[in-house]
């Protein structure tokens, strides 16, 4: 038996998923451990193990390869809990850092903060300007060689940053995606004067034109590099010695995976891996279930996120948006706020009613856990409110305390809005649905899109709690709450549904019709690079798909929109062909009629975008039919819920879904309780149990 084995590493919980490619798949959960959440890694392999019935070291002797997603590098971006690192430029372009391009002061930014000009600073720098330096050198926008490298002052410089204690050096010189080659001499000397210091190069991470973009990401790259080195070869050292045979694998931002010796390189990739296994696992289950319209939606212990499938493929982007900083990565679009079950309720000095971002985390945790936390969470309103079994999660091996949670929102939420305990949950849980909604309507509706043609799905340990609440803020008729074996560990069934993708880019500006040759050179080249680093991913492809496509934009314009470039030999019929696409797309997304093609189309940056397609593709077995509709045997009691604060406590029906077959109906209101999730099926809804496990909640 060989098996597949996706790991999710979250902030609260570590959840995993393991196929056996013949129509087996189990799942697990296990509290997240920080700051070695390695550990977690091998409590929930131990978990999975002893549902197979078998050593972790026999599983993991027949297992193919896991994929491991972590949110530990975004984390560390995100709140600035990264090692110093030193910044080699080109003499004269230091402070393009601090300049940022003014892109500083507002990116990422809310519509709010923006309006406030007052409140905005560039105080987000990336390092202190001591570990900023230059060296003399000078490539024009061709690659030719103007100023060769004054290799002593180069050193001289290398010397300082590593006397100083850097843990990395980023390189990044302008004009070098053009030509690497005082990059790559730079590394030479960094490892000449100190062997060990991790060095990432922009030629490498970031071959893209723009200065600030390039230089942001490289630096970024090179700050969560070396821990990203470090947990890695850790956790492998550790699953080598339980005794596992296949490789293990990352995901990235792109939505595939690559080995964990390579994802160190260009560890920037890496910083959205959680975040897209949903996407990437709501696209498998959309093909089981005919879907190709999907609000993916992933409410975890301490972040909310949602993506998009539309047609069948998942949005992407080019780049991203870290701490006011752009990152050039290619990436699934994936939105996120810190809304999750451990989300932090508090009230502001305006007297209102806020959730998150701030998390209670895996530690101390919610404070129903009883280790230690004193701040009101989702989890808490939840448990207040009957939703949660006050046996507890986890199938009752994580224990809540009922006490504990009531105590924490009547001292920091009931008693400053002068509301009862349960009133004050009440406007919790209706808090929480509202700006999940708020996340849903900037995701979709801004997008040009219409929920109203989506299906939504819902996942995470806490979303299925919530999602029927947030599915109407905006609209959308259908939600499914992906159960049978996967339950609230769909982020991990991504990553174990996952392939090998690999992306390389290049930036080659010219005015539209490019010279078909030169176009062709570049997108050989790429794909060359592509393939070789397939090579190097440690297994056998059942297939490998080749995908092109060129940024383009309107001359003196700077939104670029990436377009796809057919495959085969490119004439000057092709390149025409690929400026009609290129106005299409900006149509979509700008507008019909808003394109201007008198100014001028330039192509940008060339990508190619390579899939291994790996042996297996874990689909969920189908569950056993029901012989009617009635649900009355999985039914296993009530109690007193309030889904809703203007109705208040209700009786309310419990079922158990390991009860519950294919063609089950359950009638709102009620409550499914599920070992590692809570599903919610609201008043005038129905839930039905599909022919995978997945519960349908429609509105009657």
């Amino acid at each position: 038996m060989t098996y597949v084995i996706g790991v999710d590493v979250g902030g609260t919980f570590t959840d995993a998923v393991l196929d056996d490619g013949s129509g087996t798949v189990v799942a697990a959960k296990a509290p997240s451990t920080p700051p070695d959440y390695s550990q977690g890694v091998i409590d929930v392999l131990e978990v999975l193990a002893a549902q197979l019935d078998l050593p972790v070291a026999e599983m993991l002797a027949n297992t193919h390869h896991i994929a491991h997603g972590t949110t530990s590098s975004l984390n560390a971006l995100v709140m600035g809990n990264v090692p110093p690192v030193g910044f080699l430029t080109t003499k004269g372009h230091r402070d393009s850092i601090y300049i940022m391009n003014v892109e500083g002061r507002y990116l990422g930014r809310s519509p709010e903060q923006l309006q406030n000009v007052l409140g905005q600073s560039k105080s987000h720098g990336l390092v202190p300007k001591k570990h900023a330096l230059e060296v003399t050198e000078r490539l024009d926008r061709d690659g030719n060689i103007v100023v060769a490298l004054d290799e002593d002052s180069a050193r001289d410089s290398i010397r300082r940053l590593v006397d100083d204690g850097v843990s990395g050096i980023a390189v990044s010189l302008l004009w070098s995606f053009r030509n690497p080659v005082h990059e790559q001499r730079i590394r030479e000397l960094v490892h000449e004067i100190d062997p060990t210091m991790f060095v990432s190069l922009s030629s490498e991470v970031s071959p893209r034109i723009r200065e600030f973009a390039r230089n942001a990401t490289t630096i970024m790259s090179t700050q969560i590099g070396p821990g990203l080195r470090d947990y890695l070869g850790s956790l492998e050292e550790k699953l080598r010695a339980l005794e596992l045979a296949g490789p293990l694998l990352v995901m990235q931002s792109n939505g595939g995976a690559v080995a964990a010796a390579e994802a160190p390189n260009n560890a920037i990739s890496t910083v959205g891996s959680v975040l897209t296994g949903g996407v990437v696992g709501a696209v498998s289950l959309g093909k089981q279930l005919g879907h190709e319209n999907i609000i993916a939606t992933d409410v975890g212990g301490t972040t909310f996120l949602v993506g998009l499938v539309v047609d069948g493929e998942p949005v992407r982007a080019s780049s991203t948006i870290i701490n006011h900083h752009p990152i050039n990565v290619p990436t699934l679009e994936v939105h996120a706020i810190g809304s999750g079950g451990g989300a932090i309720a508090w009230v502001d000095a305006g007297g209102n009613l806020q959730i998150g971002p701030h998390s209670a985390q895996a530690v101390p945790g919610p404070a129903c856990y009883g280790q230690g936390g004193t701040e009101p969470t989702n989890a808490d309103a939840n448990l207040v409110l009957g939703i949660l079994p006050e046996r507890g999660l986890l199938g009752g091996r994580k224990a809540l305390d009922k006490e504990k949670a009531r105590e924490a929102i009547r001292r920091r939420i009931a008693e400053p809005l002068g509301l009862t305990v349960e009133e004050a949950a009440a406007a919790i849980y209706a808090v929480q649905n509202a700006q999940t909604g708020d996340l849903l309507r900037k995701t979709v509706v801004e997008a040009g899109h219409d929920p109203r043609d989506f299906v939504l799905y819902a996942f995470g340990g806490a979303g299925p709690a919530h999602c029927a609440g947030y599915a109407a803020e905006v609209g959308v008729k259908e939600v499914i709450v992906p159960l049978g074996q996967v339950a609230s560990a769909f982020s991990a069934y991504g990553l174990a549904s996952s392939n090998i993708v690999l992306a390389a880019e290049l930036s080659d500006p010219a005015a539209m019709p490019l010279d078909p040759a030169r176009a062709e050179q570049n997108f050989d080249g790429l794909e060359t690079r592509v393939r070789e680093a397939l090579g190097r991913q440690g297994l056998k492809f059942a297939d490998i798909e080749i995908e092109r496509e060129i940024d383009m934009r309107y001359t003196m314009q700077l939104a670029e929109v990436a377009t796809s470039i057919p495959a085969g030999n490119l004439d000057a019929a092709s390149i025409a062909h690929a400026s009609d696409l290129f106005e299409m797309r900006y149509a979509d997304l700008y507008g019909k009629d808003s394109g201007f093609r008198e100014a001028g189309i330039q192509a940008i940056t060339y990508r190619v975008r390579a899939t291994g397609v790996l042996p297996f593709s874990p689909t969920l077995p189908e569950l056993k039919s029901a012989d009617s509709a009635d649900s009355a045997d999985a039914r296993i009691g009530s109690r007193q819920v309030c889904l809703d604060g203007r109705i208040g406590y209700v009786d309310t029906d419990i079922y158990d879904y390991s009860k519950l077959a294919a063609g089950h109906v359950i009638n709102g209101p009620a409550i499914v309780e599920v070992p590692t999730t809570t599903v919610v099926v609201p008043h005038g809804t129905t839930g039905t149990v599909d022919r995978l496990g997945n519960l349908n909640i429609v509105a009657q």
